[in-house]
């Protein structure tokens, strides 16, 4: 068996000691340039940032509308006869009593003249009448004259008093006729396309409308809410009438405001919504009978609700969430109860606290811990949009 000498052991452990000694160092000085690169390789992510705010915000339903005249008048005739003038142009605008259509006048005015000529003599007659009645019935008590002859005076009397009441009636009904052949504008508004021209002939039997009248100012605008907002409406709507608001059909601008009035009384069962009607005084006429629009009822003001920018939300598999800059300035990804977003601005239950820098822009780059960089917003760009303004 071979013997081993002590200075043989030491050499190896010293061996063995350098060896390890090497490979650590080694190691480290891996560990360092990877650390190194790895700093090299990630920068700090630009981003742009808002600060969480507390804002009183409105609360709305969204639903769609269509827009509806105030009053709409199919202009037709009352009487026969050709029509000799037109007083409008298409689309003028028009008030009540302005004419619109001259009928021919001359055969409704003869009617009324000789309605009155047939009174004339029939009133002559009962003068005359009257002062034989009257002579009658001085006569009977001497027995020149019989109570036969007096009663049959009488009774031509009545019967000539009878025909005028008669010719009254034919000369009212004449000059209401001749009134009828001028044709005018039954409401305030705006004329539609002219239907009839110019010495063409017109019935009252073929009832045709001549031209249809609007009126845009005010308007109406009818459209329906989802039923789960009907408690909250019906609540509000009995302090005061509700604002309603009418936008695009692609709700992405303001068209006007108006107020509820009116609130259907019942749900449509087939469909789970309730129909509602808006007033606006369109003084601009931005609303036009027909149109589609998209339609926001505010129900109520939400005071201090703590809001950031919409554009900071994003979704992920678990939700939304938005990423906050700490202290240090690293990103920490924070998950979001988001209730509502209107105009650029999300409301949010839970996740952010009052006061916190969040970030808007720059976030796709962003992950758990990422070094941040705070950039200003573009020009023009304002990385927190400005408050809502309140009606009323």
């Amino acid at each position: 068996m071979a013997i081993v000498s002590k200075s043989s052991v030491a050499t190896v452990l010293v061996v063995l000691l350098v060896v390890c000694g090497g490979y650590y160092v080694y190691e480290q000085t891996v560990h360092d340039k990877a650390q190194a690169g790895a700093t090299t390789a990630r920068p700090a992510v630009p981003v742009t940032v808002a600060i969480s705010e507390a804002r009183d915000v409105p609360v709305f339903v969204r639903g769609l509308g269509n827009v509806q005249a105030f009053k709409t008048v199919a202009v037709k005739t009352r009487v026969d006869g050709q029509i000799v003038r037109i007083d409008f142009q298409e689309g003028q605008e028009v008030k009540e009593g302005d004419p619109l259509f001259q009928i021919d006048p001359r055969p409704f005015q003869a009617m009324v003249d000789q309605a009155q000529a047939n009174k004339t003599k029939n009133e002559a007659q009962l003068e005359g009448a009257q002062l034989d009645l009257e002579r009658y019935g001085k006569l009977i008590g001497s027995g020149f004259q019989s109570r036969q002859s007096y009663d049959q005076q009488k009774a031509t009397v009545d019967s000539l008093k009878g025909a005028i009441a008669a010719d009254q009636a034919a000369i009212d009904t004449a000059k209401l006729n001749l009134a009828y052949s001028s044709i005018r504008a039954p409401i305030d508004g705006r004329t539609g396309q002219r239907l009839i021209d110019l010495g063409n002939l017109v019935q009252t039997s073929q009832s045709t409308t001549l031209v249809t009248i609007t009126q845009v100012k005010p308007i109406f605008v009818n459209f329906t809410i989802p039923q789960f907002a009907n408690h909250n409406l019906r609540k509000n709507q009995a302090k005061e009438a509700l604002t309603v608001y009418a936008y695009s059909a692609d709700d992405s601008y303001k068209l006007a405001e108006g107020k509820i009035t009116l609130v259907d009384n019942q749900i449509d069962t087939a469909t789970g919504t309730l129909r509602l009607k808006g007033e606006f005084a369109n003084a601009d006429e931005t609303l036009w009978p027909g149109e589609f629009v998209a339609v926001r009822l505010r129900l109520a003001m939400r005071k201090g609700a703590i809001t950031v920018p919409e554009r900071a939300v994003m979704q992920g598999a678990q939700g939304p969430y938005a990423y906050v800059i700490k202290a240090d300035n690293t990103a920490e990804r924070r998950p979001l109860d988001i209730e509502a977003t209107e105009d650029g601005i999300a409301i949010v239950g839970k996740g952010i606290a009052l006061g916190e820098t969040i970030v808007v822009d720059g976030q796709y780059r962003l992950t758990p811990g990422s070094k941040v960089r705070i950039d200003p917003p573009a020009a023009g760009v304002p990385a927190t949009p400005p408050a809502p303004k309140k009606s009323g």
